[in-house]
């Protein structure tokens, strides 16, 4: 399994609802940039990232993805749900920073309730043109 094949699809969430990434009311943490602002670091795009994947929002994944390592095609899985990010630590990604990485578990469940887990993985991020990108990741596979 892979964090890019997994999303519940279609939520909306109102300004004040929890955002999926952990980071406060979705308003004022995730929404901003899954509407188009620019994330100020790699910690809060890889945090709007997770909540894409959360809300089953492709096109955030495709637009934050960088263009040298982005899939030709982008199928969000609709059978698991992504509940909760841990940050677990990061290098770099700061404003003005050109490269950093997140070290994060992002903890999924089946719709059904009969599966659930966690990906761990370490994701690189680069910035083109002032913005940060997702390059790629290494997962570990003792954290999938």
């Amino acid at each position: 399994m892979s964090f890019g094949a997994a999303a519940a699809r279609g939520r909306t969430l109102p300004e004040d609802a929890r955002c999926p990434c952990g980071g406060g009311a979705f308003g004022a943490c995730c929404g901003p940039i899954l509407a188009g602002a620019t994330a100020p670091t790699a910690e809060r795009l890889m945090r709007s990232r997770f909540t894409a994947f959360a809300v089953g929002d492709a096109a955030h994944l495709r637009a934050t993805w960088h263009p040298a390592t982005a899939p030709d095609r982008l199928d969000l899985d609709d059978e698991l749900r992504w509940e909760r990010l841990d940050v677990i630590g990061t290098t770099g990604g700061e404003p003005g920073a050109a490269r950093g990485t997140v070290e994060f578990r992002a903890h999924w469940r089946s719709n059904d309730g009969r599966q659930a887990g966690e990906l761990r993985e370490t994701s690189r991020f680069r910035t083109i043109a002032g913005r940060w990108l997702y390059v790629d990741g290494d997962v570990d596979p003792d954290g999938a």
